[in-house]
């Protein structure tokens, strides 16, 4: 039996953070000017690509992996654009569940910003552009700051949220050890192999984990306090 602890263990473990890191970064620098877009547009487009983003939170995993594991098959557009780059086709490698999960994690990220955005006062975007601050220096001097609550939120939500993905990673990525086998993946390993102890003590960790996570948020983030 293997045991949850074991080499290839921490390796699952350090390969699952990693994702989330990754997957996380990305989604900050993809996310903020999506998120910005939604929370100062009034354009009769926000309304359908607010609801693209957040398609995940309601679809099934496997229904976007699915989808993804065509766009990036050999015989998808993704896919055929990689190979054209001679990248080759992006399911079951690491760079195939970043972008798997960036999908997937999208509206975690998105809309606590969109939020924290949203928040922003119209007199103090105003009063910059009053003093004749660009557009750009209004959003770096201005508005970043007084998003920060909403960008600790996202951070979190977004590496826990990828974290805990099964559906989409075990379509997109397979099970592959130290390439693509994530924690949640290793879980299920362990559970259909009847390895009950070494599922407890994965299981137990994520379950801590996700304690620790939301503790984190819930007394860093000073949104809703009282003054």
């Amino acid at each position: 039996m293997e045991s949850a602890f074991s080499s290839a263990g921490l390796s699952t473990i350090w390969l699952t953070f990693k994702l989330a890191a990754v997957v996380t970064l990305i989604l900050l620098l993809v996310g903020t000017p999506i998120a910005w877009w939604l929370a100062r547009s009034r354009s009769w487009w926000k309304g359908p690509v607010g609801a693209v983003v957040a398609l995940p939170i309601v679809l099934p995993p496997t229904v976007i992996g699915f989808y993804l594991l065509v766009a990036m098959g050999p015989d998808g557009p993704l896919g055929h654009f990689t190979q054209s780059l001679g990248i080759g086709p992006l399911p079951f490698t690491f760079a195939g569940l970043v972008i798997a999960s960036v999908f997937y994690s999208l509206p975690f990220v998105v809309q606590p910003l969109q939020n924290a955005f949203e928040m922003v006062p119209d007199r103090v975007l105003e009063t910059a552009a009053t003093l004749r601050a660009s557009a750009l220096d209004t959003f770096f001097s201005v508005a970043l700051p007084l998003a920060k609550p909403g960008f600790l939120t996202a951070s979190v939500l977004g590496f826990a949220h990828t974290v805990g993905e099964f559906g989409v990673v075990l379509m997109i990525g397979g099970n592959i050890p130290g390439e693509t086998r994530v924690v949640s993946v290793q879980i299920y390993d362990h559970v259909e192999a009847m390895e009950y102890a070494a599922a407890h003590w994965l299981s137990a960790g994520m379950v801590v984990f996700a304690f620790v996570v939301l503790l984190a948020l819930y007394t860093l983030n000073p949104t809703g306090r009282r003054k």
